[in-house]
Parts: C-alpha cells; sequence; structure tokens
C-alpha cells in the first residue's frame, strides 16, 4: 500500500515538475516594449509592434528604409528606445522627420546599422579578446561603432565617444539581430 501511494505522488510530482520545466522553458527571443519578437519576421516587422520604438520606426519610414531593412540582410542593428530620441535636444526628431532632412536621417539611422549578424555574446568575446578592449564596426552610414565590455554589460560607442548601454541583446530576426540601446549614436 504504501508502494503505491509512493508511485502516485513520485508520479505527481514527476508531472508538475515537467509541467513546470516546459512552461519555463526558452521561448525564443525576449520581449520588446510589450510585443512578442518572432525569428521567422524581419526588423521591420518586429519593430513596428515594439510600443518602446515607435519613433525609430516613425524614423526608418520617413528616411524611407523599410524595404531596406525588410531586405535579406543580414544586418544587426542598434536600435534605440523612445526615451533615448526623447533625450536629444527639444525639436531634434521633429527637425529629423521634416523632408527636407530626409539624408541626415538616413545616415543617423544607418549608423546604428552593421551589416552581418554579431549576437551580443560574439560582440563581448572579440571585445574581451582584443587588445584594446574594443570591437569596432563600420556602419553601413560608413561611420564607425566601437563595442566594449564594462562589468556585465555591453556598450556601443559612436565615432563621438558617446556611450549607449545595450538594454536587451539577441533579438533575433530573419534577416538579423537586433540589440536594444538607451541611446541615439550620432555620427561626427
Amino acid at each position: 500500500m504504501h508502494i503505491k501511494k509512493f508511485a502516485t505522488v513520485a508520479i505527481l510530482a514527476l508531472t508538475t515538475t515537467l509541467a513546470v520545466a516546459e512552461s519555463h522553458a526558452p521561448t525564443g527571443n525576449p520581449m520588446v516594449g510589450g510585443a512578442a519578437m518572432f525569428e521567422e519576421k524581419n526588423i521591420v516587422e518586429n519593430a513596428v509592434n515594439s510600443a518602446d520604438h515607435t519613433t525609430l520606426v516613425a524614423a526608418v519610414q520617413a528616411a524611407g528604409l523599410v524595404d531596406a531593412l525588410q531586405g535579406p540582410g543580414p544586418f544587426t542593428v542598434f536600435a534605440p528606445v523612445n526615451d533615448a530620441f526623447a533625450a536629444l535636444p527639444a525639436g531634434t526628431v521633429e527637425t529629423l522627420l521634416k523632408p527636407e532632412n530626409k539624408d541626415l536621417l538616413t545616415k543617423i539611422l544607418t549608423a546604428h546599422v552593421v551589416a552581418g549578424k554579431f549576437s551580443g555574446a560574439e560582440i563581448m568575446r572579440k571585445a574581451a579578446a582584443s587588445s584594446d578592449g574594443f570591437v569596432h564596426f563600420n556602419t553601413l552610414s560608413g561611420d564607425a561603432l566601437s563595442a566594449q565590455v564594462r562589468g556585465k554589460n555591453l556598450y556601443i560607442y559612436d565615432e563621438s565617444g558617446n556611450a549607449a548601454k545595450v538594454t536587451i541583446s539577441d533579438v533575433n530576426q530573419s534577416n538579423g539581430v537586433i540589440h536594444v540601446v538607451n541611446k541615439v549614436l550620432l555620427p561626427k
């Protein structure tokens, strides 16, 4: 009788453990801006669903970069959140979104995009292995970005030395990867 009771308890415990493990199993990409990101969707298809990236999406649309960022890539995008754009001097975003400033807006946005797909771990490994502690990238705009590990965090630097912290890493897309950053990276 005790053996049956023990077996029943053991089976219930195992079933519960498996159910909990399954509910906590990795589901792929992280949530960004309250929205699920899907690896089978491209950068634009995912970004439009993030409540944290409405300014970035509006800027990409105004610059006419939607088709490019829906292309095959692969791309690594350092995607600033709305608060990063809001931290720019008053009126900057509104000015950049004007049709007459499309070239400058395009340059700023493409200064956040690197050809190729680089995971956060890969960038951190390369930075740690480099002689100066940085890994350097050329962006689609022709500008430079550098990455450095500080503590357990990854930082991306623009050409002026301004640092943006990667707050969400490795948001995989069908045509690359997004790393969410907390500042706008500006070319010189």
